[in-house]
């Protein structure tokens, strides 16, 4: 609902999901937040490293954005906080330009999020073509798990270039430096990720199995409640445990960074200057997009789940744009909705905001009591969980030859391309050029749709009729009229029956004035017929209407 001013009236959406608020579903949504916070407690770990930044950066971007998204937010069951998105994008800026102007970026980004929402903005991220969508994340997805080769393989590589190119060279260079203990558990983690899912399945094979064996040692509830366990949980501490245990020469947390702090994060403003938001506006507006897309394309999976009212896209901008200009005060890195958190949300029994407040809370007090056994974690490990992310994230099926086969050429050429610019150069580039083109291939769509078809050629009258959207990408079909105006005998009278004309803008307007004018040139008359409101509407508002009935056209401009 929105002011007479297009103002977006703010109203999170726990205002309306506590109303009829009960026991049962708070202990529901207890649970489910319980659950997510959890399972977000390696994610954020391994996005923040990922990113180029210690972990605690994703942790508390986590719990902070976590919380206010939910609390703040339009949607119901949406969990918020640190995505795999952003990892390339993050890292790109680190390296250009550094944390300390990442965190201007972000919060800058936060203002333009916040006002995108505010002035009713979020419906327009819907009109971001699918094929761009598919072609982005799948760049994404691949980004990720070259980024991810490094410390898989455990090489060693001093400083990582931003390029994916220069990123595959230096890992080249050192691949010498292979470290087999490291792939080892990387690998371990890779695979148990995918096993794990399916001991909850009693159908599947692996249930079954597990249900017997279970069964025969006497202790089937506990395997059936250690099945439950988050899978990312369980990777992180049974091969963390391995690692420490067998004193394998890895690297951890605790080699690189030096542990994770006890503490809360401390407020501190950023260096904040003109001067340096000027030149961080492309880092901004590309954190700024892709969070917007982000965060409603997750919301829009989220309604389709969970049978929840749908989600206000508005509301959810200026939530998203709160968190992410909180965020960098504590040295946070960029948040929006996350799919896989979210779906953990669902699945898990979350109906309302409610659960995403839990989840942050349960992520705060687990890092708090359990910051210094997180040292211990091979980075090995948290590779692994990415390269399951990544591997799960991409849309692999869209890009198989028989199913592109069942796509137009329009559809591939925006996917494939978004795809590759976004591998080659960055997302920024992909989603402009994308939808730049995207655009370009719609006016051409559009203008095929219009024809000016000869009815009658019975002199004093010649008559046509008008089929489709005569606009900017059209018009120019109108000059076959005009030609034969412009030879027919004198005194001709031209009919254009718009029936079937559905749409009319100002370069549809001015190829009627070039033809008004071929036909009084020969001391005609033109005729339009059966007007549907939109094009009698321009066509009055122009002043056409006026010169059709005198007789008199305007004067041509230069």
């Amino acid at each position: 609902m929105q002011s007479p001013l297009n103002i977006t009236r703010f109203r999170p959406r726990l205002l309306d999901a506590l109303e009829g608020y009960d026991r049962t579903r708070f202990f529901k949504d207890l649970g489910a937040g319980a659950t997510v916070g959890i399972v977000a407690l390696p994610l954020a770990m391994a996005f923040a490293i990922a990113s180029g930044l210690k972990p605690e950066a994703g942790i508390w971007t986590a719990i902070i954005a976590g919380f206010l998204i939910s609390l703040l937010g339009g949607s119901a069951v949406q969990i918020g906080g640190p995505a795999g998105a952003f990892i390339v994008i993050v890292y790109g800026i680190v390296e250009r330009y550094g944390v300390a102007n990442l965190l201007i970026s972000t919060a800058c980004a936060g203002v333009l999020l916040f006002a995108a929402g505010l002035f009713g903005l979020g419906r327009l991220v819907r009109f971001v073509p699918l094929s761009i969508v598919v072609g982005f994340t799948n760049g994404i997805a691949v980004l990720i798990l070259l980024s991810q080769l490094k410390d898989m393989l455990g090489l060693t590589v001093a400083k990582m270039p931003a390029d994916v190119f220069s990123q595959l060279h230096e890992m080249a260079l050192q691949i010498g430096t292979f470290n087999p203990y490291a792939f080892a558990l990387g690998l371990a983690c890779v695979l148990g990720l995918a096993v794990w899912p399916m001991l909850l399945r009693n159908e599947s094979t692996a249930g079954h199995a597990v249900q017997r064996l279970a069964a025969r040692m006497a202790r089937s509830r506990a395997v059936q409640v250690g099945a439950r366990l988050p899978g990312p949980i369980v990777a992180l501490v049974t091969l963390t445990l391995v690692s420490w245990g067998f004193e394998l020469p890895v690297e951890t947390i605790g080699t690189r960074f030096g542990g994770i702090p006890e503490g809360a994060p401390t407020f501190a403003l950023p260096d904040f200057s003109w001067e340096t938001v000027k030149q961080l506006f492309t880092p901004t507006l590309t954190i700024a997009l892709l969070g917007a897309i982000e965060s409603l394309l997750c919301a829009r999976v989220a309604d389709q789940l969970s049978g929840q009212p749908r989600h206000d896209p508005n509301q959810e901008l200026m939530a998203q744009g709160i968190a992410n200009l909180v965020t960098p005060f504590f040295g946070g890195m960029p948040a929006t909705g996350t799919i896989a958190r979210t779906v953990t949300n669902i699945r898990s029994g979350g109906s309302s905001p409610i659960a995403g407040i839990v989840h942050a809370v349960t992520l705060m007090v687990v890092v708090l009591l359990a910051a210094p056994l997180a040292r211990h974690v091979p980075l090995a490990v948290l590779a692994g969980i990415l390269v399951f992310v990544g591997l799960n994230m991409g849309e692999w099926r869209e890009f198989t030859p028989g199913q592109l086969r069942h796509f137009s050429r329009h559809y591939r050429l925006l996917m494939l391309g978004t795809f590759f610019l976004t591998v080659v150069f960055d997302l920024t580039v992909a989603v402009q050029v994308g939808i730049v083109l995207a655009c370009a291939l719609f006016v051409r769509r559009m203008s095929e749709l219009f024809s000016v078809e000869l009815v009658t050629m019975q002199p004093p009258v010649l008559t046509y009729r008008l089929y489709g959207a005569m606009f900017f990408g059209a018009a120019a079909k109108l000059d076959e009229a005009v030609n034969a105006a412009e030879s027919a005998p004198r005194g001709m009278t031209v009919v254009l029956d718009a029936t079937h004309l559905i749409y009319l803008d100002a370069t549809g307007v001015d190829a009627l004035r070039q033809l008004h004018r071929a036909v009084l040139a020969r001391d005609g008359l033109l005729r339009l017929e059966s007007l549907q409101p939109q094009p009698l509407e321009v066509i009055v508002r122009s002043g056409f209407a006026d010169e059709l009935t005198s007789g008199q056209p305007r004067a041509a401009e230069d």
